[in-house]
């Protein structure tokens, strides 16, 4: 009978408002009534809005870790072995290659295009016989593991939009991350600590790396429940989250039960969505005020562990250590867990700079994989590893034996992946014999925001949310496809 008083209650007060607020109210009442009548919570009604019904799609994936390195690394040093290159050296790129395709402001003006081979070696590693670069030795450990896509591309051809168009899926901001599309789509898995976990580390190739904003792990016009919680480094990882001085946590619970009695009763008068993802955020937060210190917590990490993991690991705020706490996210269910990296734009002194950026993040992502595979948890947790566009073929600056830069390239790139149903020693995609174009499989962004929902058993197209008219979706409004190929 409460049920009914109080719902009778709420649109008595919107019916005092007007007709849209009347309507409003009485419809939300009544489909409250009927989810809690069939005992479904908000998680499983948007997780039956984007999972068929017949099981045509299989949940390969129940979590992502998503290791974003921000400037864009260079294919020609990591993944796309062109050896042929060699010869070709100090060169011009040839026009039939190029084909008049757009460049940045910063090479755009040079009068010369002269072609720039690796400095680097590669080698076969694995039974897969996956090509990799010297600079990633233990990665080259887990090659068999690995799944490396040569055929992305972007019409992005700048820091802030590309970023942008990976993060939302348009280069527009304002759009829902993918962390939150995910979390929005599939609701928790711990009700302790966020759906969505963002941690950004600095890398020592670069110092001034592209900048980073916090729109980057929004909501949009998701209720901002869905967005990305930043996980700092620092005495206090979330802000805001610690009692202040002679706040004890009884009193804290005793304001916070008068704080959300007031909320609700707001809610009752007007059905604001964001008061309500307030409320369950301040409960959240609460509880998170015992899960966060457990989790920052590494005395009970073996110390075999902690050593795969490399130097780094104990060092607050760095790629290795963020890896670590990947892995302990993983393993309390959070859904999404999102790694920045900064330091990959080398416009000029590229191979001292990335050899100090792939020395960051080589040891802690084979760790990160290994140590997610040892603990059973890598077959349902789906790791990529990418930037934001590749780089050009040829020099931008001086070419010299020993040095080189590169500028920003969005006709392809390479991005790897492990884990969550990936076939692991695969090369997919082909590039063309100076890696400027593309020759076979070639995998849109967003297919790769496809891809990585099909791996989690959304349909990507069923995904969406109303918004200025249209259906908006992460995978865009174009008609884009998973990789299925991807997956054993």
């Amino acid at each position: 009978m409460k049920l009914y008083s109080e719902i009778g209650a709420n649109v008595a007060d919107a019916m005092a408002g007007n007709r849209r607020s009347f309507l409003r109210a009485n419809g939300l009442s009544l489909g409250c009534m009927a989810a809690s009548a069939l005992g479904v919570t908000s998680t499983t009604l948007h997780a039956k809005s984007v999972q068929p019904a017949d099981d045509s799609l299989k949940v390969r994936a129940k979590r992502v870790i998503y290791l974003f390195q921000s400037g864009a690394p260079s294919q020609y040093e990591l993944f796309d072995y062109k050896p042929n290159l060699t010869g070709l050296a100090k060169t011009e790129l040839p026009d039939s290659i190029r084909m008049g395709q757009r460049l940045t402001g910063m090479t755009s003006g040079q009068a010369s295009f002269p072609i720039a081979p690796s400095v680097f070696k590669f080698a076969q590693h694995g039974q897969s016989g996956l090509w990799l670069s010297e600079l990633l030795p233990h990665l080259a450990g887990v090659a068999d593991r690995l799944c490396v896509v040569k055929s992305l591309h972007t019409e992005a051809i700048n820091h802030d939009p590309a970023i942008t168009y990976f993060q939302t899926g348009s280069q527009l901001s304002g759009r829902p991350s993918i962390g939150a599309w995910v979390a929005y789509g599939l609701g928790s898995l711990n009700e302790d600590l966020p759906t969505y976990m963002v941690m950004i580390s600095r890398g020592t190739g670069r110092a001034a790396g592209q900048p980073l904003y916090d729109r980057l792990w929004g909501s949009g016009p998701l209720p901002g429940q869905f967005q990305g919680v930043k996980l700092r480094s620092g005495s206090d990882p979330v802000l805001y989250l610690a009692n202040p001085a002679g706040c004890p946590p009884e009193i804290r619970r005793r304001m916070l039960d008068e704080v959300r009695a007031l909320n609700e009763a707001t809610v009752a008068r007007t059905n604001d969505a964001e008061v309500t993802a307030r409320i369950e955020q301040a409960e959240l937060a609460f509880r998170m005020q015992t899960a966060i210190p457990d989790l920052t917590d590494f005395s009970d990490e073996p110390a075999s562990v902690l050593e795969s993991y490399g130097p780094e690991v104990h060092k607050p705020g760095t790629y290795a250590r963020h890896c670590l706490l990947a892995r302990r996210l993983a393993e309390r269910d959070v859904r999404f867990i999102q790694l920045f990296h900064m330091g990959w734009d080398q416009h000029d002194n590229l191979p001292d700079h990335m050899s100090k950026q792939c020395r960051d993040v080589d040891q802690p992502t084979a760790a990160l994989i290994n140590d997610l595979a040892q603990r059973g948890l890598l077959e349902d947790t789906l790791v990529v590893w990418g930037g934001e566009f590749g780089r050009t073929v040829y020099c931008q600056g001086p070419l010299t034996e020993a040095n080189y830069g590169r500028d920003h390239h969005p006709r392809c790139f390479s991005v790897a992946m492990a884990g969550g149903g990936i076939r692991g020693g695969l090369s997919y995609g082909t590039t063309d014999d100076f890696g400027y174009n593309i020759v076979n499989d070639p995998v849109h962004v967003n297919d790769l925001h496809a891809t990585i929902l099909y791996a989690l058993g959304i349909d990507h197209r069923r995904l969406t949310i109303p918004f200025q008219g249209l259906d908006l979706r992460l995978s865009g409004v174009e008609d884009r496809h998973p990789v299925q190929a991807l997956f054993a």
